[in-house]
């Protein structure tokens, strides 16, 4: 068999069918009246993503799947008007195509140069879960709450990459928070990719600092940590091992699976606001209002308060240990 020329893309050989997708890629905002509005200035198109943190064409900015669903009400029986919204993006991604100038991927909401399959680039930003440390892999008891030891973790993140982590014992709804402070270097040596992690939850930062938290509390406290699916803790594995704490993590976009550690981190908020920066907290302060959380008492421990829970099921186990031992 000869193999075949490919055809002829349809927005390169039907000039209405053009104009109609581009007039709803990069068309002019117009107000109720009809009067263009022109926005602000967007720099030269280089190949790249959209500005990061600058200020972008205003235009309709369609999407190509609003553009071909909308082309079925706007021209129902012509068949000359008709195209998908993979066809569509075709024209503005695949090399060689050009029937839409390739600048137009700015008009989009993403604003991305390259498309990215989704399975690829969560593969990559997931490659630390392996199937060992999924939550369906985490031990029955802990779902039942009986067993104090258990706890859920996450990060609260403020303004200019600051952060704080969260930590809560799912039993006893005891809170500790991890201070991650600056690492040297930053804000002097400029960001790089894959360059150091300096803003102070970087994976080994991040593992050194729930290390220290281990030694805070007896070892009867610590069986196992449930977190999200952040790259701060990659390097839990070597964690594990110093520590003899197994870590897991969440299944992607589910926040109910931590949903003790989602609402203190609610909480939190109160003291920690969003787009503040969290950095300015020294361990004292922040030391100070985990306390405040232990000490408020909790309808769902009968009013008694997170920290008199803790107390009362370590004085149970000093008993236990001093009943075996006799």
């Amino acid at each position: 068999m000869v193999a075949k020329r490919p055809k002829p893309a349809k927005l390169l050989t039907n000039p209405r069918l053009h104009q109609y997708v581009r007039d709803r890629l990069e068309g002019k905002v117009q107000d109720a009246d009809g009067r263009e509005i022109s926005g602000p200035r967007q720099a030269p198109f280089k190949g790249r993503n959209k500005p990061h943190r600058s200020d972008r064409k205003w235009v309709n900015g369609w999407s190509p799947e609003q553009i071909e669903n909308r082309r079925q009400i706007d021209f129902p029986d012509d068949e000359s008007m008709r195209i998908s919204h993979e066809a569509i993006y075709q024209a503005l991604y695949i090399q060689g195509r050009g029937a839409l100038k390739r600048e137009l991927v700015s008009c989009l909401r993403s604003g991305r140069a390259l498309q990215v399959p989704r399975a690829r680039a969560q593969a990559k930003v997931w490659a630390h879960v392996s199937e060992d440390v999924m939550i369906s892999s985490r031990p029955a008891e802990v779902e039942d709450r009986t067993v104090p030891g258990h706890w859920e973790g996450d990060l609260i993140i403020g303004l200019n990459r600051s952060a704080i982590g969260t930590l809560v014992e799912r039993s006893t709804r005891f809170t500790m928070l991890l201070h991650l402070p600056r690492e040297k270097g930053y804000g002097l040596i400029p960001r790089t990719k894959n360059g150091p992690a300096l803003a102070g939850y970087g994976a080994v930062s991040m593992a050194n600092a729930l290390k220290k938290s281990v030694t805070d509390l007896p070892i009867e406290l610590w069986r196992s940590l449930t977190w999200d699916r952040g790259k701060e803790l990659s390097d839990h594995a070597r964690f594990t091992i110093e520590s003899g704490v197994k870590v897991f993590f969440a299944d992607p976009h589910s926040p109910w699976q931590r949903g003790t550690n989602e609402n203190t981190n609610g909480l939190l908020r109160q003291y920690f606001p969003k787009g503040t920066d969290l950095s300015r907290w020294s361990a004292q302060e922040i030391q100070a209002v985990a306390h405040v959380l232990n000490t408020r008492p909790r309808k769902t421990l009968g009013w008694k308060t997170p920290a008199e829970a803790l107390n009362e099921y370590l004085k149970s186990v000093q008993q236990s240990s001093v009943a075996t031992t006799g």
